[in-house]
């Protein structure tokens, strides 16, 4: 298994330590619940080291990216991000990833670490025009600061105003010796920055914010967060044979654009559909886990995707894949769970704002 550059901080932390993307990673220091808590109530640090940095430039940068991504790159100032997805010629999705805007012919493309190798070997074979690609993975650390006091705390130790830095923007901040990039997108449902930099000043950095009081958080409540956010992780909520119009994420895609790959299937796929990502709640006590199947009546109609007791609303919640008509919200239907049918309702998909027995 690869490390990232805080392999030796997670250890010496106390973390326990699992396969992930490839990457020995903490699953968690203390508990998924705790650190779960303290992004939604405090702030809470993740190494997300392990995602891949691929620079695309060149004379036709802009053209080219907006051949192989679903979101319009052509439309974004400099310093803005765009999120979206490369896809295939079926539709089915190749990744969901973000993509950094310096200038017209210089971006920067954050994808997924389970596929990187893939993204990085697909984004060449489609290469077209005066473009040049570059993995630079190796090159960066990353981590992710996020909870409502994320944005005052880091704010004191840059030189630049964090403030100026919108959703969806970055920009470059000295702190210290270090020079950074930030980012404000997040993976959480809470505010907070994504921070860029050589893998040794990541390190300092991670450091310098545990010891100040800030919890290091594992994958584990990345992942509690993120569902309960209704943000989709690839391999989940996406992969080949689930599209980006399965996954209720039209938003980024812009079919006005005049091509892009993918494009004539989604266009047919969100004309058509056939199943979408809904939330459910679990009726009685019992742990939803994903691929368990989704039952009305005999006929299994859909499956859990990511489901868990919901650490912020204390109940079983999930999001499953549900095929029509059963996805409208207040339908009645069934999960299998070992030998047992669990009834379930469908509720609003953002688990974060679910009010428990309301729909």
């Amino acid at each position: 298994m690869e490390k990232t550059t805080l392999h030796k901080d997670h250890v010496r932390l106390g973390a326990k330590m699992v396969e992930f993307a490839g990457y020995e990673m903490p699953i968690q220091y203390t508990s998924i619940k705790e650190e779960h808590e303290a992004v939604r109530k405090n702030v809470g640090v993740f190494d997300v080291s392990h995602m891949g940095e691929i620079y695309v430039y060149g004379k036709d940068a802009t053209p080219f990216i907006d051949t192989i991504f679903t979101n319009n790159v052509a439309k974004l100032n400099q310093g803005d991000i765009a999120y979206g997805f490369m896809c295939y010629d079926d539709g089915g999705t190749v990744d969901d990833l973000l993509v950094y805007k310096y200038n017209d012919t210089f971006y920067l493309l954050v994808v997924n670490a389970a596929n990187k190798d893939k993204d990085f070997e697909w984004i060449s074979q489609h290469k077209k025009g005066q473009v040049d690609v570059a993995d630079k993975s190796n090159e960066y650390g990353q981590i992710a600061l996020q909870g409502p006091n994320a944005v005052g705390l880091l704010n004191g130790m840059c030189e630049k105003d964090l403030s100026l830095i919108k959703p969806f923007t970055f920009m470059e901040c000295q702190m210290g010796e270090r020079e950074l990039l930030i980012s404000r997108t997040g993976y959480t449902g809470e505010d907070g920055f994504e921070i860029y930099g050589e893998p040794d000043d990541i390190a300092s950095l991670f450091n310098e914010l545990v010891e100040s009081g800030v919890t290091p958080c594992g994958l584990g409540a990345r992942d509690t967060l993120r569902y309960e956010a209704a943000l989709p992780l690839y391999g989940h909520e996406l992969s080949p044979t689930i599209t980006p119009v399965d996954a209720g994420m039209s938003f980024a895609i812009d079919f006005d654009k005049t091509h892009f790959i993918g494009k004539d299937a989604l266009f047919r796929h969100k004309q058509n559909k056939k199943r979408r990502l809904v939330g459910l709640e679990l009726l009685k006590k019992s742990v939803p886990r994903e691929t368990y199947p989704v039952y009305k009546g005999d006929t299994q109609v859909g499956h859990i995707t990511t489901g868990y007791i919901s650490p912020t609303k204390g109940v079983p919640l999930a999001m499953a894949l549900i095929d029509k008509p059963h996805d409208k919200r207040g339908s009645d239907l069934e999960v299998g769970i070992r030998n047992k049918r669990i009834p379930a309702r469908v509720i609003k998909k953002k688990l974060l704002n679910y009010k428990p027995n309301q729909n």
